[in-house]
């Protein structure tokens, strides 16, 4: 079992990492804005998603096989670039007032299934994320604290939790600011842009690091 103090300096870590700008709070806060709180949970549910997926690949080895293998780290990188840079386009083309979910039909209004999805993939194919969770979780694990499967789970679900609860609060706060966004058009044009620019930049980003 990993030590309270240990557990406390791996929740700081955390609390820095995921307070940094990144195509995941973009994610969440696009959908939260343009869609509604529903919308941005289910990002948010996505990318919780695809981060118990990371603790449990790097558990089993696959970081450090993405990190042997460049062909394919460069491969799921690339194709996370890719994804990025399509959902950057989707957004700069989607309706002026797609703020207001009321104006929108059943056909324009994407799903809330297609939200939990864009979430899971736009963290999957960020190889970077894996490797991540693969250098910092071995920091936090010591063989004479107990089992060593034991303290990476425990290490994996805080590490999951601590995520869900700032994207959470993303959404929450994305869903005011979009009060105030439906009753200024041209602040609307300008959210599109910010939203589209801020994938591209990370997409290019991942495709050339």
């Amino acid at each position: 079992m990993v030590s309270l103090q240990l557990l406390l300096v791996f929740i700081g870590a955390l609390a820095v990492v995921y307070a940094l700008p990144g195509p995941d709070m973009a994610l969440v806060l696009q959908s939260s804005s343009s869609h509604g709180l529903k919308h941005g949970l289910s990002t948010a549910a996505g990318l919780a998603i695809a981060r118990s997926l990371h603790v449990t690949l790097s558990a089993l080895g696959v970081a450090a096989l993405l990190r042997s293998a460049p062909w394919l780290y460069d491969g799921v990188r690339i194709a996370g670039a890719l994804y990025l840079a399509y959902l950057a386009i989707q957004i700069f083309r989607s309706p002026a007032f797609g703020l207001d979910a009321n104006n929108m039909t059943s056909k324009t209004r994407p799903t809330l299934r297609a939200a939990l999805s864009k979430g899971v993939l736009g963290n999957l194919l960020n190889p970077k994320a894996l490797l991540f969770c693969s250098v910092l979780l071995p920091q936090f694990v010591h063989p004479d604290a107990g089992a060593v499967w034991s303290q990476v789970l425990e290490l994996g679900v805080v590490l999951v939790v601590i995520g869900a609860l700032f994207d959470v609060t993303l959404a929450c706060s994305a869903v005011r600011l979009s009060r105030w966004l439906r009753s200024h058009p041209r602040a609307q044009v300008v959210q599109r842009w910010t939203f589209s620019i801020a994938l591209l930049a990370f997409a290019l980003r991942l495709s050339i690091d």
